[in-house]
């Protein structure tokens, strides 16, 4: 057996393997430098090597790794009140991953409903979202490709299209076993899907309304990807249940679920947990992150370069056949063709960037938030040359 036999086939890897990296650039194993404008999957929110979030690591590496949480976790109080300080929640239970943050949300919703008397509560979720690989992160996302084979999923969610208060209103009026709402600010994986700015704003409404909870994934527009703290922050509003993973821990697994309002204290000793949850590794990452976010004003520059960035593709491929849109928020941009471009990703790569394909026809472009104007200059490039061969060029 070789090694990579031993590996369960799960991914369509590319054949390519990185050893280092520098900033906003990977390089593999021949020694090629690629612009990494898939960082992780919008996880590397300080690029990779940040001198302050390996000196942090290192030395909590030589200090203590894990105690579990049947003791208190120092750091992981610490950390706990900066995410509620900065999201402006109340509560916050730590896990390993984003999954584990909607599995944490979806318990919350059905004791929320159980605490109520509802024998079946019912989570309200979204064409087009995507929430994870675990049974109930699977259930409530939109994808016959991911749940195929799955059966069967969880009972206690209804699905409707996004971006449409009136289905959300109708949903409500027909079922009174609704307790919550599951939605993503900007749907990351179904090809950066914005909706309109009042939406979030009316959600907010009818869950007020209605006695029900927000609950927001952002598991991906969380910790600066979109220029603020967090996504729903650009609306003005703060959510009953807040889930949140990827750029909080820079590369190492952390995922948070934070609650607040009518969601707080649904969680009592004994009715969740996580053996390796908010270890004091896992929270001196976080803690790494936040600084950096806030010293070096990555939220800020995440807002400036993402525009600087959505305006020089838009003019770049102004005109260009095949184009429908090119969308974003912060450094979250989507650049949407007429038809599936997986190939594009391949092109890319040989011109030293790196994207990822979201939707099957989206560009999807989530670099680190400490990217600066040269290198957004060359990611405008590339995608510019490799979109206009890809309509042109054949």
């Amino acid at each position: 057996m070789t090694a990579a036999n031993a590996i369960m086939q799960t991914y369509n890897r590319q054949a390519l393997a990185f050893v280092r990296g520098e900033g906003c650039y990977l390089l593999d194993s021949e020694g090629r430098r690629y612009l990494d404008a898939v960082a992780g999957v919008a996880v590397n929110s300080l690029g990779h090597s940040h001198p302050g979030f390996i000196s942090a690591i290192r030395d909590q590496v030589g200090t203590l790794v894990h105690t579990s949480n049947l003791y208190d976790v120092p750091l992981q109080n610490t950390l706990g009140a900066l995410l509620c300080e900065k999201s402006g929640m109340q509560q916050a239970f730590f896990c390993n991953s984003g999954a584990e943050s909607i599995e944490a949300a979806i318990k919350l919703a059905r004791r929320f409903g159980f605490n109520k008397g509802i024998k079946l509560p019912t989570i309200l979720v979204m064409e087009g979202a995507f929430h994870g690989r675990t049974m109930g992160a699977l259930t409530a996302t939109h994808s016959s490709t991911y749940q195929e084979g799955f059966s069967p999923l969880l009972d206690g969610f209804l699905r409707i299209p996004y971006n449409d208060v009136a289905a959300v209103k109708a949903a409500i009026a027909d079922n009174p076993n609704l307790v919550a709402i599951l939605v993503e600010p900007v749907q990351g994986e179904s090809g950066i899907r914005i909706p309109a700015p009042t939406y979030l704003n009316e959600l907010r409404r009818l869950c007020d309304t209605h006695d029900m909870l927000l609950m927001l994934d952002e598991v991906q527009t969380g910790n600066g990807r979109t220029g603020n703290w967090f996504a729903c922050q650009h609306n003005s509003i703060v959510p009953d249940v807040l889930a949140t993973a990827k750029g909080l821990g820079n590369g190492f697994p952390i995922g948070a679920c934070l609650a607040a309002g009518k969601a707080a204290h649904i969680f009592q000793a004994g009715l969740h947990g996580s053996t390796f949850g908010g270890s004091p590794l896992a929270c001196a990452a976080g803690l790494a992150v936040y600084k950096a976010l806030q010293d070096e004003n990555l939220c800020a520059n995440a807002s400036s370069m993402g525009n600087y960035l959505l305006q020089g593709l838009q003019q770049a491929l102004q005109g260009c056949t095949g184009v429908v849109e090119i969308r974003g928020l912060g450094l979250m941009i989507g650049v949407e063709l007429d038809q599936p471009c997986s190939k594009l990703r391949d092109k890319a790569r040989t011109l030293g960037l790196l994207v990822n394909i979201a939707g099957g026809n989206v560009i999807r472009l989530v670099p680190p938030l400490i990217l600066n104007k040269q290198d957004a200059d060359c990611i405008i490039t590339v995608v510019n040359a490799v979109v206009r061969e890809f309509y042109h060029g054949r």
